[in-house]
């Protein structure tokens, strides 16, 4: 069950991400989509114990979920969404969050991520909301998600898996296995007309593309978590 409030005011409506990166590419997105700035807020899990809390964003999945008993106490919260990575197993990184809004007091929590993104009302309760990067269905990351936005027949994106390839075969690489959405999505922003530029840029630069229909379906969670037509 839910503990007693926290004195720490907060947000009406939040979204939850894991660190810098994910907050800029959603900055984009919103902006992209034309959703107002007031919707939602988007916020970095941060560490209460920290000495450095006020100058540092923490982030990281296991930190946010260690928090999210707290920041569901915060009062004036209203709605909450949840954005995690589905990283190698995409059922373990959604048991892990059911298990949290479980203990929390959620009901009726579905025992598989649903392809479309999660919501979900409850009295007493904030609204909450879960989307595990990149589309509900399978393993990966927020860098998978990006990579579904680079234009379709862009050249330079075969270079890059192939590079990322003969690397790999020639075992150079440094990465682990799980961060190869990472090494190829910046492989090939190194490859564009202003090199390096980060993602969320990228998106706002249209060098990514935010039209595509994994977007549009993230976008669409998002409006129904915090704009539903029937406000």
């Amino acid at each position: 069950m839910s503990k007693k409030k926290s004195s720490v005011k907060s947000e009406p409506r939040q979204l939850l991400v894991e660190g810098p990166d994910d907050r800029h590419v959603i900055w984009a997105l919103r902006d992209q989509y034309k959703i107002s700035k007031e919707s939602f807020s988007v916020e970095i899990p941060v560490d209460p114990n920290s000495l450095e809390k006020e100058n540092k964003d923490e982030g990281g999945k296991e930190l946010l979920l260690k928090i999210l008993p707290r920041k569901l106490n915060e009062p004036n919260l209203e709605t909450l969404g949840i954005i995690l990575d589905a990283d190698e197993d995409l059922q373990a990184s959604w048991e892990s969050v059911r298990d949290k809004l479980i203990g929390f007091g959620y009901q009726n929590i579905p025992k598989y991520p649903l392809p479309e993104g999660w919501i979900y009302s409850q009295p007493e309760f904030p609204k909450i909301g879960v989307w595990l990067m990149p589309n509900n269905q399978l393993p990966g990351m927020l860098e998978d998600f990006v990579q579904s936005l680079i234009p379709e027949n862009d050249l330079l994106f075969p270079k890059a898996e192939q590079i990322i390839q003969e690397i790999e075969t020639e075992n150079l690489h440094k990465y682990k296995p799980s961060y190869r959405a990472k090494a190829l999505i910046y492989t090939w922003l190194a490859w564009q007309k202003k090199p390096g530029k980060p993602m969320g840029q990228s998106i706002t630069a249209r060098v990514l593309q935010a039209d595509t229909a994994i977007a549009a379906k993230f976008v669409d969670w998002l409006n129904q978590l915090f704009n539903p037509i029937d406000q």
